[in-house]
């Protein structure tokens, strides 16, 4: 008997904490590259999803332009807005949470946290700042390190089993690469910003 993937894993993977808006299955993640495709993409998203808002190659000022323009967008899709970068910055622009490494995660009131890993260690790091949710990558080779060494279907699995909060699987990923993966929650940069989603 084959047991569903909730079965054997924490509670706070399946289940949101009460009060705490439900954690996306679907993730869009912003980039130099894909900036231009932004619009469409999230049109494009189911309502419900989440938008990563990173742009680090812009100034803060234009920053700032730019994400207000997107974060317009993604209300109107009902999206949840999640900013890299501090808690602070965050709050004051209006988003639902930050997203960066988990020993930068701050804690503040009203803000999801999600971490960013790459291994065990940071899993760890992750559960232990009480992160809402987790980014593991890379899980397949990626355009912009098509040579870089990628965690793989069994190595993600053991290491989304670690974690005490949801697990995004970021990383080459695509609706197919999900399935090939037999992991719903997942985000792209280029997976949903190009012709081949």
């Amino acid at each position: 008997m084959r047991l569903r993937y909730s079965a054997g894993m924490p509670l706070r993977q399946t289940c949101p904490e009460p009060g705490r808006a439900a954690i996306p299955r679907l993730w869009l993640l912003s980039d130099a590259r894909n900036d231009a495709g932004l619009e469409d993409a999230l049109r494009r998203l189911p309502s419900g999803s989440g938008f990563v808002f990173r742009h680090y190659h812009l100034t803060l000022d234009t920053r700032r332009e730019r994400f207000d323009a997107l974060a317009e967008l993604c209300r109107a899709q009902g999206h949840l807005l999640i900013l890299s970068g501090d808690a602070a910055t965050a709050q004051a622009w209006g988003a639902d949470g930050i997203y960066s490494a988990p020993g930068a995660l701050e804690k503040r009131e009203g803000l999801l946290r999600l971490a960013t890993a790459h291994d065990a260690h940071e899993i760890d790091l992750a559960n232990q700042a009480g992160a809402d949710a987790v980014f593991l990558s890379p899980v397949f080779p990626t355009r912009s390190h098509p040579d870089s060494r990628c965690l793989g279907k069994d190595e993600f699995l053991l290491l989304a089993a670690r974690a005490q909060c949801p697990v995004i699987a970021l990383g080459g990923m695509t609706a197919e690469r999900a399935a090939e993966l037999g992991w719903d929650r997942w985000g792209a940069i280029d997976g949903l910003t190009s012709s081949r989603t």
